[in-house]
């Protein structure tokens, strides 16, 4: 291993939280009838599904981490149990909360999303969370990175609602630039099984102004997200970040991502980015 390669820092999410909360909230305040039953990128979600389930993650996440509660056994022994699960849980979510009209709805949001946001400031973001980040393959996560996941979580299906119902995205550096880096560290766990020569990077870059570049190196036997470009590049992958986010939640398919994507150098190595999934389920 190269002790002198830098790893990159932590992600910082928390004060970003109740804004991004308000602005839920008030988008949902602004949609009419005929909004809450527009398809989103979800193929079996509605705005009104992504809206249940936003209430009924926020609830859950911290009747879990804060108050100890406990669903049934989690011994999983594997990512795909674990994404089983979960699929469950959400689904029963829904299917409970899209009962609710859109103004009850709207009011506990409000509650649970002042909840969330409080419960995460309120974490030692260095103290070992109770839940890992299964999809960055950890299986211990250190609490910023799970309020980061949680963060990305947030966005990206606040972004489903609003490009469902034509309302402007939350594309800005303060609010998407950590999505996508919080995204990026599922890189090391998705390029587990390629290989490069030892003391080789490929560099990743988002563009537009919310995105930057990420550097993936080969320590060894193993690759590294690091700090700053070290060593021979090997490939370099570019992708608009109009798409980025959709491609890391399976809101695109890959064949569509991969004509808007600029690779050179490996181009397998390089386009293997889109095998890239930052969510558990």
């Amino acid at each position: 291993m190269n002790d002198q390669v830098e790893s990159v820092k932590p992600i910082v999410t928390v004060p970003l939280f109740p804004r991004l909360e308000r602005m839920l909230v008030e988008l949902l305040q602004s949609l009419n009838p005929e909004d809450w039953e527009k398809q989103t990128l979800a193929p079996k979600w509605k705005v009104k599904d992504v809206a249940a389930h936003l209430l009924d993650t926020a609830l859950r996440g911290v009747s879990m981490a804060r108050d100890g509660l406990s669903y049934e056994a989690s011994n999983f022994t594997s990512n795909v149990e674990l994404a089983l699960f979960i699929n469950r849980l959400n689904q029963e979510g829904v299917s409970f909360y899209c009962r609710l009209s859109p103004a009850v709805l709207i009011s506990m949001m409000e509650v649970a999303s002042k909840l969330l946001s409080e419960f995460h400031a309120s974490l030692d973001p260095y103290v070992t969370s109770p839940f890992a980040v299964s999809w960055a393959g950890e299986e211990r996560s250190a609490n910023w990175f799970n309020t980061a996941r949680e963060f990305t979580e947030r966005w990206h299906h606040q972004q489903q609602i609003r490009l469902a119902v034509d309302r402007p995205g939350i594309m800005t550096p303060e609010f998407y630039h950590p999505v996508l880096d919080c995204f990026m560290r599922a890189l090391p766990f998705t390029y587990r099984t390629r290989t490069a020569k030892a003391g080789t990077y490929a560099q990743f870059n988002v563009s537009g102004e919310c995105g930057g570049s990420w550097y993936l190196y080969r320590d060894g036997q193993r690759w590294r997200l690091i700090q700053a470009p070290l060593g021979e590049k090997v490939s370099d992958t570019t992708i608009p970040q109009e798409i980025a986010w959709r491609i890391f939640t399976k809101g695109i398919d890959r064949e569509s991502a991969q004509r808007q994507v600029q690779v050179s150098g490996d181009t397998d190595l390089g386009l293997h980015i889109l095998m890239m999934i930052s969510i558990v389920a």
